[in-house]
């Protein structure tokens, strides 16, 4: 919309426009069957491994680790349910944090309605997990560990690594939602120690409706949609040719300009601080002493109702809480599992920058967001 200023990219992406020629073009001379062997079904078939390739390529690992998904919400489900599913022999105990997205969270509890225990760590005052905790969590009985890699409300980023090692010598598969840093920051299969990586294409400037769910080879996993064996027999059902064509497109982008983008995104997020911190002496950075994503600012303006800023706010587009919840006015439940006051959750927003932000936005941004606040203390 011309005029609004971007600022919910945690929320989702705008297709870059390389992505969006690479999904276009996939449409339109793509069409054939993957699983055809006549020359239509060879090139879409081609297609897919070369997209195969380019995920496999910016999160090192190996192409058949690859399995395409609709999303980051089917890869969770994938991965938590299949792992409990193929290991209900040996354990049903999971241990997760308090902090996940519903994708994660809902599954869990999904399983849990079915008859496995569940644990829930707690974090910090920064929203991090105590790897400690998670050990101490662990049983005989556990057979899956989810905690997500960056937090899509504060970017706080949990110590995967240091889980790892408490998981992997006890044979425990590790589990990690990565959909809000792939494609802000290095991410790896090996580089964390997980055995399943989920991701999401819209959180990367790919289309909505495809993701990736990488899968460790020899990790336990139940088969997540049967059928004709696609994906190596994980997920049935002919592949969405275009789509996976655009979330390879954006995983190669991102390859290419990482290091450049993460800074960029850092320096927005930074000078967005700088003036808001400016105007509001008494500003509250939730996560700000913990490592976060290099875009995120989850920050609390004391006294202003967060929901009736945005309802000022129309030169800016962003978020009171999570982009999940935006509809409720109740405090966020990761604030409130990380000890903030509700009163102080409900003036927190979530403003985070894309590739794509300019200094001049964010200038612009924190004028109107402090004009905004300044009317409604007020009572303008």
């Amino acid at each position: 919309m011309a005029g609004v200023i971007y600022l919910d990219y945690n929320a989702t992406t705008p297709v870059a426009a390389e992505v969006a020629e690479a999904t276009a073009s996939a449409i339109r001379g793509l069409w054939g069957n993957p699983s055809s062997s006549h020359a239509y079904g060879r090139r879409a078939a081609a297609a897919l491994a070369r997209a195969r390739g380019q995920v496999a390529s910016l999160l090192g690992c190996r192409e058949d680790e690859v399995v395409f998904t609709s999303g980051g919400t089917e890869s969770d489900n994938a991965a938590i349910v299949g792992v409990a599913e193929a290991q209900k022999g040996r354990g049903r105990h999971i241990v997760t944090s308090a902090v996940e997205h519903p994708a994660v969270g809902e599954a869990c509890s999904y399983l849990e309605r079915r008859g496995w225990r569940v644990s829930r760590v707690g974090v910090d005052g920064q929203g991090r997990v105590d790897p400690a905790e998670v050990e101490a969590a662990l049983t005989d009985e556990t057979v899956l560990v989810t905690v997500m890699h960056a937090n899509n409300e504060t970017g706080v980023l949990q110590p995967i690594r240091e889980i790892a090692e408490r998981t992997r010598p006890r044979g425990i598969v590790l589990h990690t939602d990565a959909a809000q840093s792939v494609g802000k920051l290095p991410v790896g299969l090996d580089a964390l120690g997980v055995d399943l990586l989920a991701l999401a294409g819209h959180k990367l400037y790919a289309p909505k409706g495809v993701g990736a769910l990488v899968l460790r080879r020899g990790t336990p996993c139940a088969c997540f949609l049967h059928g004709a064996g696609h994906e190596g027999g994980r997920r049935s059902g002919t592949e969405n040719t275009p789509l996976i064509v655009g979330l390879g497109a954006a995983c190669a982008l991102a390859a290419s300009e990482l290091e450049q983008r993460s800074a960029h995104l850092r320096a927005m997020r930074d000078r967005l601080t700088e003036r808001l911190a400016a105007a509001f002496p008494d500003l509250v950075v939730h996560g700000q002493d913990a490592e976060r994503l290099p875009n995120t600012l989850y920050v609390a303006l004391p006294s202003v109702d967060a929901n009736r800023l945005l309802q000022r706010l129309d030169g800016v587009a962003t978020a009171a809480g999570a982009a999940c919840h935006a509809e409720h006015a109740e405090p966020s439940s990761v604030l409130r599992a990380m000890g903030v006051a509700d009163a102080l959750a409900l003036c927190t927003l979530r403003l985070t920058t894309g590739r794509e932000t300019t200094a001049e936005e964010i200038d612009c941004a924190a004028e109107r967001i402090v004009t905004a606040a300044h009317s409604l203390e007020s009572g303008s």
